[in-house]
């Protein structure tokens, strides 16, 4: 069964996954893919390089994320561009991975910009963790040490609650305690497994 989950930034999407993880699916982390189809010497890094220019790398030749993602937050039309190059990619992968998992594996996508980039009918089911955008905002100022701006233009540069919400099967509300989560995790986890193996007896 193919799940596909996202989250808003500081949404807790990562515990969810870690949770997941857990209870026995296998995680296809799209943050990881996403690094690796720009790594130093991929046809990847070449285009965002044709793309952005070569201010973009750091002197050993790697990408400088920081700078990248300073010029693609404030400008949609850039971070248009980005999201061109790196998508296809990272989805390519994500088919080569799943390709090597077994027939009943609950396969769960982490996809953080699953809504932006227009997937979600290639799921199963779709899980989406969803917290206030002022409980994300204390978040990021309490945990990553952000300015109140800076985590007004991230989630600004996100689909919305609400498009996310609307992508839905399963929603994940993570604005409570950790065991809350778990609880809310493993209900889901049960209804997904429930239903990836009611398949008639052989």
């Amino acid at each position: 069964m193919r799940v596909g989950l996202t989250g808003g930034v500081a949404s807790g999407k990562s515990s969810v996954a870690d949770i997941l993880r857990e209870l026995g699916a296998t995680i296809i982390d799209g943050d990881v893919l996403a690094r690796e189809v720009v790594e130093q010497g991929t046809p990847g890094l070449e285009q965002v390089v044709e793309a952005f220019g070569a201010d973009i790398l750091l002197p050993a030749g790697d990408l400088d994320r920081p700078r990248l993602g300073a010029i693609v937050f404030n400008d949609a039309e850039r971070r248009k561009v980005l999201e061109s190059i790196v998508h296809p990619l990272v989805f390519e992968r994500y088919a080569e991975l799943e390709a090597a998992t077994g027939p009943d594996d609950l396969v769960v996508h982490d996809i953080p910009l699953l809504a932006e980039a227009g997937r979600a009918d290639g799921f199963d089911a779709v899980l989406v963790v969803d917290v206030p955008d002022e409980v994300r905002i204390e978040r990021m100022l309490r945990d990553r040490g952000w300015t109140r701006e800076d985590a007004e233009s991230r989630i600004a540069s996100q689909a919305t609650r609400e498009q996310r919400l609307a992508i839905a099967t399963h929603v994940i509300d993570n604005a409570g305690t950790r065991e809350q989560l778990r609880e809310r995790v493993e209900q889901v986890f049960a209804e997904l497994t429930g239903r990836s193996s009611s398949r008639p007896p052989s």
